[in-house]
């Protein structure tokens, strides 16, 4: 595991007209040592689809969680002199795994769409698309690149 990042399981009540699962708490946020979130983004993905490597350095935090299919989270600490400095850690999430994975914004980043996918991220600093603190880590680097399920993702240009 990667120093500040929190795993949070999410409770699937089921009846026969489906199922409700609470995905945010503030609670989760404050546990974490995380700001409170101010945006909620949700993004439907095709399977294979990377989204990142990305990283912030403002202060903006994350929190993912997968609504539906599967995903693969992907993270790199890059943080310098944190205790886990360099560790790649990953973890599918989904509906084998119902978890939201809280991670601090200075830890790299991503997810792939195991399955086509509907994934939900809470951040705790609104986009801001004229200055947005977003900086990119490849997603093929070489510290995470074994981490990824295929070698030949669909990518953005801008992760590509």
């Amino acid at each position: 595991m990667i120093e500040g990042v929190r795993v949070f399981p999410l409770a699937r009540h089921h009846d026969e007209r489906g199922w409700f699962s609470e995905i945010r708490r503030e609670s989760w946020f404050r546990d974490a040592g995380l700001s409170p979130s101010v945006q909620t983004n949700v993004v439907w993905s095709r399977r294979g689809v990377v989204r990142g490597l990305h990283y912030h350095l403002a202060g903006q935090d994350d929190v993912f969680s997968c609504i539906t299919g599967t995903a693969r989270v992907v993270l790199l600490d890059r943080r310098a002199g944190s205790s886990t400095e360099g560790t790649a850690w990953s973890c599918d999430i989904g509906d084998d795994n119902p978890v939201a994975v809280a991670i601090p914004g200075t830890v790299a980043h991503g997810y792939e769409a195991i399955t086509d996918c509907l994934f939900c991220y809470q951040v705790t600093r609104e986009y801001d698309r004229v200055a947005p603190d977003e900086h990119d880590l490849r997603w093929d680097d070489p510290r995470v690149r074994h981490l990824w399920a295929t070698a030949t993702p669909i990518l953005s240009e801008r992760d590509a």
